[in-house]
């Protein structure tokens, strides 16, 4: 217990005591000034330490934290409380006791913890996938306040070491620096020259859009399917795999010729994995319908992604022929499985190549290419398979050809601008050419 302490500082400054040791004299009860009794130790000479403290911000748990200096003469815990408050003003707030020697890992924990409560399910995943992948084998040991850019630096070439993608060593970056920034607002000690790293390019991106004579022999082999309408929803009203699992026939006008494009169909998580009693992770504002075990129907991650589409005439056609067969679903399910149930999506992914392969498309160097292999049977499928969001592309693409604006693109696609909605069109040659002829008619060249 401290019996003496240093005239008065400025408040917010902090303060700096004495401890008294065993040899001190033992406490007493007094009464002060405003007639109350308490106990204290009476005035005495005193070789305890002097301690220095002072307010250093909000636990994750709400409770005050305070940094704590010790020194053996009152000038020495003076100087090291003003140390403390430069640290304080240059790193943000700085920690004391276990959180000064918290690590990346122990960190890391508690903040994916965090995240679980205010972020979308999809999105926790893939920051807890990168962090548990790549970040925590390569500094999960390392103290936050050590951490220094080559850290940060570690982590790409980790992923660069495993073959991973340029994109993939991006995306760890960026979470990693998220998580720092975090445990600065929480008071821990990071500095601030390992945010200051430069973010590695994301390399190129091999999505594609289908092309045009691909996506016409998918269509019609998607005609010859009962459910064929779920491919035209894909490629031509650029829809997206949760929203047409999630769609349902409420929301579909075959009148109007519209579709109301206001949920997705989604797994969210157990509280405790795999314990069903356990509920579900369920971020703060986050609205759920439960349909089947842990599939649920949910918002779409944007108010943008809430809209109303039109609905091109194969498709009312479509969809009208295909309410008549689809199974009956309890939860009016557009496109379920044959007994009613929500289709998951990796069935619905293996939909997708067997459609594909009905149809003899590939991405690249595939069906009917100049030097193709061929075998008894025909040409040899040799190409990566479209990947199911490239049919997202395509759309995008052959809206572009059409000319449509681009507020109409957006409200299509369910952007939020425009830089997302073009980073999914791709310049076909044919307009790329059309543009320039045109340029050149403007400019009077002509061939001679």
């Amino acid at each position: 217990m401290a019996t003496k302490s240093a005239p008065r500082r400025q408040y917010g400054t902090g303060a700096v005591t004495q401890e008294c040791t065993p040899k001190c004299p033992p406490a007493v009860e007094v009464v002060g000034d405003d007639g109350k009794t308490r106990r204290a130790r009476p005035p005495h000479p005193c070789p305890g330490r002097w301690v220095g403290s002072i307010e250093a911000g909000i636990t994750a748990k709400g409770t005050r934290r305070r940094v704590k200096v010790t020194g053996r003469t009152q000038a020495e815990a003076k100087a090291k409380l003003k140390e403390k408050q430069r640290q304080i003003a240059a790193e943000g707030l700085p920690t004391s006791g276990a959180t000064v020697r918290a690590t990346v890992k122990s960190w890391a924990a508690s903040w994916l913890e965090t995240c679980e409560a205010t972020l979308r399910p999809k999105t926790v995943a893939s920051y807890a996938s990168l962090v548990r992948q790549w970040v925590l084998p390569t500094i999960g040991h390392r103290r936050l306040d050590a951490l220094t850019p080559a850290d940060v630096r570690a982590v790409t070439a980790a992923i660069a070491k495993a073959g991973r993608s340029a994109a993939t060593a991006q995306r760890a970056q960026v979470v990693l620096t998220k998580m720092l920034r975090d445990a600065i607002a929480e008071g821990y000690q990071v500095p601030q020259r390992v945010l200051l790293v430069p973010t590695p390019a994301a390399g190129e991106n091999d999505r594609e859009a289908i092309e045009p004579r691909d996506a016409l022999a998918l269509l019609k082999a998607a005609t010859a399917l009962p459910d064929g309408s779920r491919w035209v929803a894909a490629l031509l009203q650029g829809m997206r795999q949760g929203e047409c699992l999630g769609l349902t026939w409420d929301c579909v006008d075959l009148d109007g010729g519209t579709l109301d494009i206001s949920w997705q169909l989604q797994a969210l998580p157990y509280k405790v994995r795999y314990d069903t009693s356990s509920g579900f992770r369920v971020p703060v504002g986050y609205k759920a319908v439960q349909l089947d075990g842990a599939l649920h129907l949910v918002r779409p991650k944007s108010k943008s992604g809430t809209r109303i589409i039109p609905l091109v005439p194969w498709m009312t056609a479509a969809l009208t022929r295909w309410r008549t067969e689809a199974p009956t679903s309890p939860h009016g399910l557009v496109w379920p499985t044959e007994d009613g149930r929500p289709r998951l999506s990796v069935d619905d992914r293996a939909a997708w190549w067997a459609l594909q392969d009905t149809a003899q498309v590939a991405s690249v160097d595939a069906w009917h290419r100049p030097g193709v292999e061929t075998d008894e049977r025909g040409p040899v499928l040799s190409g990566r398979r479209y990947l199911l969001h490239e049919a997202r592309h395509t759309t995008a693409t052959l809206l572009l050809e059409a000319g449509v604006s681009e507020s109409v693109r957006i409200a299509i696609m369910g952007h939020s601008n425009i830089s997302i909605t073009r980073g999914y069109e791709h310049v076909s040659q044919t307009l790329a050419r059309r543009a320039l002829d045109d340029v050149a008619a403007r400019l009077g060249l002509t061939a001679a």
